[in-house]
């Protein structure tokens, strides 16, 4: 048996959400909701509170009152040896209940850890996680779990355990393919460029997408649980000592001709407890999404630590002892930020391997902007990627050294750099809507990185979000810290992406087409924003762009990429007026400056033309 292929779609990233107590108000307002609330809160209570609305013993027999009618304290009458039908459905409850919650509970254990990491990582524990889920998704459960009663005991709670064991493969497949679905998310990634670790990117962007689903999958398989123990009670499989539902019902099919009356009782609870959670779990799909967890105190102890490094690292000096695991010291000039030498990414194909970028070297200076221009393909976004330790597992990444305020980077393990990326080096993406997780609020957003880099407590994090927003050009930052994603608008989310990157001072600034997925205006205004911020954090900066006329705005050097490799470094004016290379004489000619303006357009039938139109200044 296996869980229903329909709880196995991957979901997607969530809406915002409510707050609790609006949650709480749309749970309540949905009838369905409320109907199935009140009848498992009246079938908990009263199959838990049964010695007090009942004194029988529901495993007694009594040959006199065999079949009998209700009496007085026995609502309901007795069964075919005389047990009162009232007593053995309120303790049968509990049997149930607990035997449920027993398979969902394993079920959830075993699954929700092992898709998150295996749809996360992607590596040979996918791998064997997902060869195990497939096997054990094509065993009988039945037949498995009549085995188990026969060779171990008629115990309820062991069988039950053994079929969490079968359901955890279901909640594995459902977990991976939400993670999957996500996990390549643009805002994931700019959770990893905040230097957020993997854990925590689970914790807290990763798992919202999950919940929703599991909660659905966890109803259904409370209501399957039911079943199939009944199933194993009526069969006799499980132990017929203990009153269940399952038994009851075995005893109505031995008397059906007799006293019919006896499958009402039990098939009445089975059908309203499985119905309601299966409504109730619907529900709750609609109205739950994830809640923030508490930072830990081991969370805020590492993030204390991450900004001494950091800190530590901002001296001035030409090298940085190796104490952290992972760093190596390397004498550079005190001057140079960034120094990249003979880089080289690669990616394996069928027929050998395709060479995205092929040795280039690069270097920025403190306060620097450096221009890493080329058309689309060139290698441009690879080569800031590698420098982020943010490629693929598959890529194959060499160089003779990258390194970083004299750190090397290359071979850096992921904790440390987890501390560079947000504090020391940030990014700004070029699709800023994407890079917003629809979860979140923005505030939460932007304080995240600043407590776990700053160690600073929520109420100072808030604050210095709420100042960069103001210092980025956003009129009503307060209105912006408590907004969701989709209520502001593309430059906006711009401003708020460039005042993250530069929430925790950092050393240097990658930006990759910043103004790619914005109108004219907005674009010169991010620009002048970005300007301004360099100069006035003293920043390095690499900005991305195949964009000359952004190039001439803001960069002070300028490096030209054609099909992987730097072809040509120069300072921008020098490139500007006396470019050297073919490649980039030819992408300076496919700008629109001093283009010949196109003729007055002649109206049809009037011979009145309109005024001549010039095409645009630059690219």
């Amino acid at each position: 048996m296996t869980i229903p292929d329909l709880l196995s779609t991957p979901a997607t990233a969530p809406e915002p959400l409510p707050k609790r107590a609006g949650r709480v108000k749309r749970l309540l307002s949905d009838p369905m909701a409320v109907a199935a609330i009140v009848v498992l809160v009246i079938i908990v209570v009263a199959s838990f509170a049964a010695p007090l609305l009942t004194s029988a013993d529901p495993n007694a027999p009594s040959l006199e009152n065999t079949l009998g009618p209700r009496a007085p304290g026995h609502p309901l009458g007795f069964d075919g040896v005389g047990r009162d039908i009232w007593a053995r459905l309120l303790y049968g409850g509990q049997v149930s209940l607990i035997g449920a919650v027993i398979a969902v509970v394993v079920a959830l254990l075993l699954g929700v850890p092992t898709g998150l990491i295996g749809g996360y990582f992607k590596n040979w524990f996918d791998g064997i996680s997902g060869w195990i889920a497939n096997f054990l998704m094509t065993l009988p459960a039945i037949v498995i779990l009549i085995v188990v009663g026969q060779s171990i005991g008629q115990s309820v709670n062991t069988a039950m355990v053994v079929f969490g064991v079968l359901m955890a493969p279901g909640v594995f497949r459902l977990v991976r393919g939400s993670v999957i679905a996500v996990r390549e998310e643009l805002y994931v990634d700019a959770a990893r460029v905040s230097g957020l670790g993997s854990s925590r990117i689970m914790r807290r962007h990763i798992l919202p997408v999950v919940i929703r689903p599991t909660i659905i999958l966890s109803a259904q398989m409370l209501g399957i649980a039911i079943l199939i123990q009944a199933g194993l009670q009526y069969l006799g499989i499980l132990s017929p000592a203990q009153a269940s539902w399952g038994g009851m019902l075995a005893d109505a099919q031995a008397n059906i001709y007799i006293a019919p009356r006896l499958l009402i009782w039990p098939g009445l609870a089975i059908v309203l407890t499985v119905g309601a959670f299966a409504v109730l779990g619907t529900a709750l799909r609609d109205v739950l999404g994830a809640q923030a967890v508490k930072q830990s105190r081991s969370a805020r102890r590492a993030a204390r630590a991450a900004s001494k490094l950091a800190a530590a690292n901002r001296v001035a000096g030409s090298t940085i002892e190796a104490t952290h695991a992972g760093v190596v010291p390397v004498v550079t000039d005190p001057d140079v930020l960034l120094e990249v030498d003979d880089l080289r990414v690669a990616y394996p194909r069928l027929d050998g391997e395709s060479v995205v970028v092929n040795g280039i070297s690069l270097v920025v200076r403190r306060g620097e902007v450096l221009g890493l221009v080329g058309e689309s393909g060139s290698g441009k976004s690879q080569t800031a990627f590698s420098i982020l330790g943010l490629l693929p597992p598959e890529a194959k990444v060499s160089a003779e050294n990258i390194t970083f305020g004299g750190q090397e980077l290359a071979g850096m393990s992921r904790s440390a750099m987890n501390q560079l990326r947000g504090s020391r080096i940030a990014y700004v993406p070029q699709e800023p809507m994407s890079n917003l997780d629809p979860s979140f609020k923005i505030g939460y957003q932007l304080t995240e990185p600043i407590r776990q880099h700053l160690g600073l407590s929520k109420k100072a994090a808030k604050a210095k979000a709420i100042a960069l927003l103001a210092r980025v050009g956003i009129a009503d930052p307060e209105r912006t810290f408590k907004a969701y994603p989709h209520e502001i608008s593309g430059g906006m989310a711009q401003r708020v992406l460039i005042a993250g990157a530069v929430s925790c001072d950092p050393e240097l600034l990658i930006a990759d087409e910043p103004t790619t997925a914005l109108d004219v205006t907005v674009q010169a205004e991010v620009l002048d924003l970005m300007r301004s911020l360099q100069e006035e954090r003293q920043m390095g900066m690499i900005l991305v762009t195949h964009n000359f006329g952004v190039v001439a705005d803001i960069c002070d050097r300028i490096a030209v990429m054609q099909t992987g490799e730097i072809v040509e470094t120069a300072p921008a004016r020098e490139l500007f007026a006396n470019p050297q290379h073919p490649y980039t004489r030819m992408l300076l000619d496919s700008t629109l400056e001093d283009s010949v303006p196109r003729p007055q357009l002649v109206t049809a039938g009037s011979g009145t033309s309109t005024a001549p139109t010039t095409r645009g200044e630059g690219a």
